[in-house]
Parts: C-alpha cells; structure tokens; sequence
C-alpha cells in the first residue's frame, strides 16, 4: 500500500502535460482569425501616443533641459536679501556635467610641503611595522589662475563684484581632480559666507560638513578648517578651507551663517583643537572633558594610553625599537 501512494503524483504530472499543448492550439487560432485588426490597433495607439507625447514633451518644463540654468531660486526664499531680485544666472552646465571637462585641464605644479619616510616618523633603528622603507611626498596642490572655465568663473567674479578687498579675502584658488577650493583669510571668514549664502547669483545655501587637518609642517598653519557648502538652487559644490598657526588655533564660527555647522565645529575641535569663537556650546563631543590633547593631530602619541603587563609596559609604535 505503501508503494502505490508515491505513483500518484506522476500521474497529475502526465496530466499537467496533457494540458500543455491545449494553449498552442487556441494561440493558433486567433493568430489565423484576425491578424489585420490587431495591426490597425496598434497604428492607431502609437499613433495617439505619439500625439500625446509630443504635446506633452512640449509643454513639460523639465530640469536641467534649459542650458540657461537648471532652476531658478525659490520666491519664497527671499533671494534678494543681499542683492536686489534673483538674477537668470547661466551655468551653462551643472557640476556633474563639467567633471570631465575640468579633469581634462592642465594642473599647476604642486607645492611640496615635506617628504616622510617610513610609517610612523621613526628616526634611527626604523619601526617594527614592515614599513620602514615608505616614502610618501606631503604636498598641496598649486594655486589655479583664472579663467578656470564653467560657473567656476561666475562664482569667482561675483564674489570678487560683491568684496571689494577681494585679495585680501581670498588668498588662493585651487582646482585639483575636478573640484575647487577657495582658501579664505579667517577674519573675513563670516562675511564670505554670508555673501555665499544670501546672494542671488550664488545661493550656497546648505553647509554638508566641517571637518579639520593638521599639516605639521606647514608653519605658521598647521591647522586647517575646510568646509563644504552645496547650492541646493544651481545644483554645485565648492569647498571654503582656512589655516590657522597652532600657536593661535582661534576661527570665527559660522554656526548663525549655517546652523548645520553646529556639531561638525563642535567635532572638530575636540579632533583637532581648533577654537571657533562665538559658537553656541563648544564643548567635546566624543572624548572626556578632562581629555589631554587632540586624538586627530599627527602629533598626538599613537599608543596612547600604556598598558601594563606582569610589569612590562608596551610603548606606542613611533617609540619602538627595531629589533632587525
């Protein structure tokens, strides 16, 4: 009995099977029946949609189709805080579009700013690490002249239009792998970003990150404060970055320019030891308030804290012997 329950379902199989050809016969039939009316069918619905596409493609304003620029501000913004109403600015492109057109361009000649060997500066015996032998060229990009090409151009110049000491705000222009940078004086930080912000022709409204670096050797401005502000109205990114000595690591905030700015200042200073001046609450915001130093300075020990080992302790890497 056993054996004939499991010969059952071959037999639903033979008869799905069966099933299968019945399909072919009935697709044959309207195939032979009305071939034509289906044509004429389909010519009238392409053409009706071709109709309607076409009126459709005409009066749809869409984004980025205008070469004039991708939009135009937003009324409700107030654009004309600054400057009078919000001008038909021409971009021509947006920043996506010119990265390829802008990676083509000849860079300037870098400035070298230190050769380091080996991984963690180790002098003498050489690192435990394996990387003993690494030379790496600390460098910075040079400086770009204009004209730089694209809406690079109308943001240069409209700044230029709306500072009259404009070489004393902007000290140096950068282009390197498709993106620029302008380099600001730190006293005239939070006029700039007033201007970048509030302005018609530029409306950078929107500040995505405030981040910190530390060049040792570059005297006199070891710390840097880089920030990244967005045009949410032209679709296009710039990038402000301002130097200060680590003798005196003071930069004006732009936390009431950009209240985003908020956290990322608060983070960067407690990184870096940077000091924004005139910030709402700038206190650390990842390490103890007690916490000697700054974790994120190429200074700072990287062992950190020793730790003890039935008496021994384990020094950082930088203060190892080499036992080869």
């Amino acid at each position: 009995m056993t054996d004939s329950t499991p010969r059952k379902p071959p037999r639903k199989r033979t008869r799905k099977q069966a099933k299968r050809p019945e399909p072919e016969t009935v697709r044959s039939e309207p195939e032979d029946v009305s071939p034509e009316p289906v044509e004429e069918r389909d010519e009238g619905a392409s053409m009706s949609s071709a109709h309607i596409h076409e009126e459709s493609d005409e009066k749809a304003p869409i984004k980025g189709a205008v070469p004039e620029g991708e939009s135009e501000p937003d009324a409700e913004t107030k654009p004309e805080s600054i400057t009078e109403e919000a001008p038909a600015v021409s971009s021509e492109a947006t920043a996506a579009e010119e990265d390829e057109a802008q990676l083509a361009a000849a860079e300037p000649t870098a400035e070298v700013l230190q050769v380091r060997k080996g991984m963690f500066g180790v002098k003498g015996s050489g690192d435990t690490s394996g990387y003993g032998g690494l030379t790496r060229v600390v460098e910075f990009p040079g400086a770009a002249i204009p004209p730089f090409g694209g809406w690079w151009d109308q943001v240069y110049e409209r700044i230029g239009a709306l500072i009259p000491n404009f070489s004393d705000v902007i000290t140096k222009v950068v282009i390197h792998r498709g993106e620029i940078t302008f380099h600001v004086a730190r006293q005239h930080l939070t006029e700039l970003v007033r201007y970048l912000r509030d302005d018609a022709h530029l409306r950078f409204e929107f500040c995505s990150s405030v981040s910190g670096v530390h060049y040792p050797a570059d005297k006199d401005r070891e710390l840097h404060a880089v920030y990244h502000l967005q045009s949410m109205t032209y679709n296009r990114r710039i990038r402000l970055e301002v130097s200060v000595p680590d003798s005196d690591p003071h930069l004006p905030s732009v936390v009431a320019t950009y209240p985003t700015a908020d956290w990322h200042e608060r983070e960067t200073y407690d990184m870096f030891g940077i000091i924004f001046d005139g910030h709402p609450a700038l206190t650390r915001i990842l390490m103890p308030d007690d916490w000697p130093g700054y974790p994120q300075r190429k200074d700072y020990p990287l062992g950190g804290i020793p730790v003890e080992y039935k008496g021994a302790t384990i020094p950082p890497p930088d203060q190892r012997r080499s036992y080869s």
